[in-house]
């Protein structure tokens, strides 16, 4: 078990590294690459790729986000 701090909550919280649901995030701009400050999409760079890590997201904003996922 590993704790860390959820990408969208901010809160930490202890998870299995091969069970997590994680997302890629770019540590230059913090959101993920191809993404712009505005929400707009882009094509991503490879040095914005190459740059990014996995970052973990707790259980609960993984159920909030299947809330309002379109078509559910």
């Amino acid at each position: 078990m590993e704790t860390g701090r959820c990408y969208a909550c901010k809160r930490e919280f202890s998870f299995d590294p091969g069970e997590v649901v994680t997302f890629l995030v770019d540590p230059a701009t913090g959101l993920p690459p191809g993404f712009s400050a505005l929400g707009s999409f882009r094509p991503a760079t490879p040095e914005a790729v190459a740059r990014s890590g996995d970052l973990p997201v707790c259980p609960d904003c993984v159920e909030r986000a299947k809330r309002f996922k379109p078509g559910s």
